[in-house]
């Protein structure tokens, strides 16, 4: 059972957030309450989280002596002692095929995506992750990927290409402010840990939030009343606020309170993000599905 749980804990659960993205075509294609469609990206959602488990296993097994002298890192189960290396990489010799092979059975262009994005990890697990500003368009690629993910699942056929646009800069936004945390944390050593933090600088950082941050409110705002196939009346204008409020809320909790959390470990801890996320999806369902239910 601690054994079961160890493996568990290495997949991070807590994590798994990330993989809501994929839900992104169901809901504004409009299929958010047509079963087949809702059953299809729940069951590609779960065959997602494997395969993050995986790769979060992965990681641990490639990065475990760098764990073992960071300062959170060093208290994960590998890091720690707690699971064995082989079990690790047993478990993700087994789960990876396992996965894999249900999301072809589920949609061949599920799977092909799916596949794409364990590769995309794999590359950056072993490389892309210590090369400076490709660990960060590599996170950022892994977040369209999950929002290409849920197409195929639904047949989509009014999902707006400028929503792969605001997930890159979204993706890019939350990587760099990753960046930033671990560069403030780890401070001196923060070059042993991983070798891109040595490229980066906080002014650098400073300034690359900046430009994806306007970017991404300018890109949300055309896409509210420019994409086709949007409710009438520019109505989805209304959640922009939302976005606005989102990014400068994580600005406000980097730069005045400090936090050098990982955005996904900011969302799971801040109640006011995450009322603005809740307001926001309740807003766009109320625009795309007012009238329809």
């Amino acid at each position: 059972m601690q054994i079961a749980l160890a493996l568990l804990k290495t997949m991070r659960p807590k994590q798994w957030t990330k993989n809501i993205f994929i839900f992104a075509a169901l809901l504004f294609d409009e299929k958010l309450f047509t079963p087949p469609y809702l059953w299809q990206t729940v069951t590609g959602f779960l065959l997602f989280c494997l395969i993050s488990g995986v790769v979060y296993t992965l990681n641990d097994l490639v990065d475990l002596e760098k764990d073992r002298q960071h300062p959170r890192k060093r208290n994960r189960p590998l890091a720690s002692g707690q699971l064995s290396p082989r079990v690790a990489l047993s478990a993700v010799l087994l789960i990876a095929p396992a996965a894999l092979t249900l999301a072809w059975r589920l949609s061949h262009g599920f799977a092909t995506i799916l596949g794409g994005y364990l590769l995309l990890q794999i590359a950056y697990s072993f490389y892309l992750k210590n090369v400076v500003l490709l660990d960060v368009l590599a996170i950022a690629a892994g977040f369209v990927l999950r929002v290409a993910a849920g197409v195929p699942l639904v047949n989509a056929t009014r999902f707006s290409p400028w929503l792969y646009i605001c997930t890159t800069l979204l993706a890019l936004f939350l990587a760099l402010g990753k960046r930033r945390g671990e560069l403030v944390l780890l401070q001196e050593n923060a070059a042993n840990h991983r070798e891109s933090l040595q490229e980066y600088t906080l002014p650098l950082l400073d300034q690359l939030m900046s430009m994806v941050t306007s970017s991404t409110i300018l890109a949300y705002a055309l896409y509210t009343f420019s994409a086709p196939n949007l409710p009438d009346g520019y109505r989805m204008m209304l959640t922009i606020p939302f976005v606005i409020y989102g990014l400068f809320r994580y600005l406000y909790l980097v730069h005045s309170q400090g936090t050098t959390l990982a955005p996904d470990e900011v969302l799971l801890t801040d109640r006011p993000l995450q009322a603005d996320i809740v307001l926001w999806g309740l807003a766009v369902m109320v625009i795309f599905y007012w009238g329809t239910l």
